[in-house]
C-alpha cells in the first residue's frame, strides 16, 4: 500500500513545486506591472496604461494554451516568456530601456529568435509525436521548420515596425548615426567603384548635426538588419539544439526545458489539479 502511494505523493510534491514556481514568477512580475499601471493612470499616460493591460493579457496566454491544447509548457520556458514580456513591454517601452541601455533591443531580439524557433519546433514536434498522425518527420526537417518559422515571424515583426513608423509616426525602428557614406553613386567617373566619404559637416534646418546628434541619421535600415541578424542567431542556436534533441529521441535537459509535451488522460487530470491550485490558497 505504501509503495503504491509513494509515486502519487511524489507527483503531488512536484505539482506543488511547479505551482509555486508559476505563481512566484508570474505573480511578482504582475505585481510590478500593476504598480506601473497605477502610476501611469495618475500621470495620465494612457498609452502606458494600454501597454500594461496588454502585458497582463499576454501573461494569461501560456496557461490558456495549456488548457485548450492539453499540453504542458516546461516551467523554464514559461518563466522566460513572462520575463521576456516584462522586459520588452514594461522595461523596454515604458521605462525606456531601449534607449537608456545599449544593446537592450538586440538582446531581446536574440531571445525572441530563440523562443519563436522553440515555438515553431514545438508545434511541428507535437504533430510528429501525436498518434493521430501517421507521418514522421526527420530531425533535420524539424530543425529547418523551426528556423524558418522563427525567421518568418521576425520578418513580419519588422514589417509591423515599418508600418507603424510610416503610418502612425512612431519610432519603433530605432535610428542609428552614420558618420561615413559608402556609395558608388558618389563616384565622379560613374564607375561601379565604392567611394568612401566621411561626414564632416551636416547642417539640418540651420543646426550643425555634427555637434548633436553627431552625424547623418539612418532611419530604420540598420536597426532592421541588426534585428534580423540576431534573430537569425537565436533561431540557429535553438534549431541545432532541437535537431540533436529529436535525433537522440528526446534526450537532453536543455531542449526539454523549451519543448511542450502532449498530455495523456492521466497527465491531463493532474494538470487540471495544478490549475485548480493556481487559483486556490495552499493548505497545510
Amino acid at each position: 500500500m505504501a509503495k503504491g502511494k509513494k509515486p502519487a505523493a511524489e507527483k503531488m510534491v512536484e505539482t506543488r513545486r511547479r505551482v509555486r514556481r508559476r505563481l512566484t514568477i508570474r505573480g511578482v512580475l504582475s505585481f510590478f506591472i500593476i504598480l506601473t499601471l497605477i502610476r501611469a493612470v495618475f500621470m495620465r499616460r494612457y498609452e502606458n496604461v494600454f501597454v500594461c493591460v496588454l502585458a497582463l493579457i499576454l501573461f494569461c496566454i501560456p496557461m490558456k494554451l495549456e488548457k485548450q491544447l492539453a499540453i504542458d509548457i516546461p516551467p523554464v520556458m514559461e518563466g522566460i516568456i513572462y520575463c521576456f514580456i516584462f522586459a520588452a513591454e514594461i522595461l523596454g517601452e515604458i521605462n525606456s530601456f531601449y534607449t537608456i541601455i545599449p544593446g537592450w533591443d538586440t538582446m531581446l531580439h536574440t531571445i525572441n529568435g530563440f523562443l519563436v524557433a522553440a515555438v515553431g519546433f514545438s508545434l511541428v514536434d507535437l504533430f510528429n509525436r501525436s498518434e493521430r498522425f501517421t507521418f514522421k518527420l526527420s530531425p533535420a526537417f524539424l530543425a529547418i521548420v523551426a528556423f524558418c518559422f522563427s525567421m518568418t515571424v521576425g520578418v513580419l515583426w519588422e514589417f509591423y515596425e515599418f508600418g507603424m513608423d510610416q503610418f502612425f509616426g512612431t519610432d519603433m525602428q530605432k535610428d542609428f548615426l552614420v558618420t561615413t557614406v559608402n556609395s558608388v553613386l558618389l563616384n565622379p567617373d560613374g564607375l561601379n567603384t565604392v567611394v568612401h566619404v566621411p561626414i564632416e559637416s551636416l547642417v539640418v534646418n540651420g543646426q550643425d548635426w555634427m555637434q548633436f546628434p553627431g552625424g547623418y541619421i539612418d532611419i530604420g535600415l540598420i536597426d532592421t538588419m541588426k534585428d534580423l541578424m540576431v534573430n537569425f542567431v537565436g533561431a540557429t542556436v535553438f534549431s541545432v539544439i532541437g535537431f540533436f534533441y529529436v535525433k537522440h529521441q528526446g534526450k537532453g535537459k536543455l531542449a526539454a526545458s523549451f519543448i511542450p509535451v502532449v498530455l495523456d488522460t492521466e497527465q491531463e487530470e493532474e494538470k487540471k489539479q495544478e490549475f485548480a491550485q493556481d487559483t486556490e490558497p495552499e493548505g497545510d
